[in-house]
């Protein structure tokens, strides 16, 4: 029964593809589109195999087995945040240092001197006054981001054998033409990515939930723009642009992004005292 919605959802979409293909008049073979133009599959496995492929893709496009064993990750940058579209201060720059796939550490300000970090399921605030556990609301945000990543989504959710996957057909994403693929897990939450056409590479993002407290459900959406090639054979993307029921909440702007630099371990644990701003102890 858990499964009910996502195969009627199929269902229907492959019953509709029927139908137009039935009524659709011809077209001039003298007119060419400038696109690609992919057809929706007519069968449930004809749908998973094209879904599969068009998520394989992009992993390739990303990098392949390159970006899948992706162990530690560093970003840096300056991040803005906005409410109802306007930015609410003129920016912070960031040292972020993450590994996969559950550890992530986030240096805030010039002096690198605010620190957040989040380990598992648990969040904490690093100050000159100390540590302290991360607001309640901040790190089920944070958790909830994370768990719809776009790396968790294309490493876990992709070879989890209880997820259902679907081709959703040629879409128009952040001004780019696109495949339309979603991944629903055995709690029948869903993720939507959009996959440009020609570069495969992940152009945006989108999943909902609902809130506890009003039980209204919310959009987020996420934009991946200007990727370059990162030593290590991998493509990332330099601008990230996040969404929130419509509204621009975030962008971050990289200026570099280095991968499978070995982290220090001290880096991941609040009580170390880990100062980024004396080198580190020689071995």
């Amino acid at each position: 029964m858990k499964w009910l919605l996502s195969i009627l959802l199929l269902c229907s979409m492959c019953g509709a593809t029927e139908l137009c293909a039935q009524e659709a008049p011809a077209q001039d073979p003298k007119q060419e589109s400038t696109a690609p133009w992919h057809s929706m599959p007519t069968t449930a496995d004809d749908n998973a195999k094209r879904a599969k492929g068009v998520l394989q893709q992009a992993i390739q496009a990303l990098g392949g087995d390159a970006y899948l064993n992706i162990h530690d990750r560093e970003q840096q940058g300056k991040g803005y945040s906005l409410h109802h579209g306007r930015p609410t201060g003129p920016g912070t720059v960031f040292w972020s240092f993450s590994e996969f796939p559950d550890k992530e550490r986030v240096e805030l300000t010039k002096e690198r001197d605010v620190t957040e970090l989040f380990l598992g399921d648990k969040g904490y605030e690093i100050t000159y006054k100390g540590v302290h556990p991360a607001d309640e609301k901040d790190l089920t945000d944070y958790l909830r981001r994370r768990k719809f990543s776009l790396d968790v989504v294309l490493r876990t959710w992709m070879t989890d054998p209880n997820v259902v996957i679907i081709y959703e057909g040629n879409a128009i994403a952040a001004q780019h033409s696109s495949e339309k693929v979603t991944l629903i897990d055995s709690n029948n939450e869903a993720v939507t990515l959009y996959l440009d056409t020609y570069t495969h590479l992940p152009v945006k993002k989108t999943f909902e939930w609902r809130d506890p407290a009003d039980r209204q459900k919310n959009l987020e959406e996420e934009i991946y723009e200007n990727y370059k090639p990162i030593p290590g054979g991998v493509m990332a993307p330099m601008n990230v642009t996040r969404y929130f029921n419509g509204d621009m909440s975030n962008q971050r702007f990289f200026n570099s992004v280095t991968i499978n630099q070995g982290l220090d371990p001290a880096m991941f644990d609040p009580n170390s005292g880990w100062d980024p701003n004396k080198p580190p102890k020689k071995k």
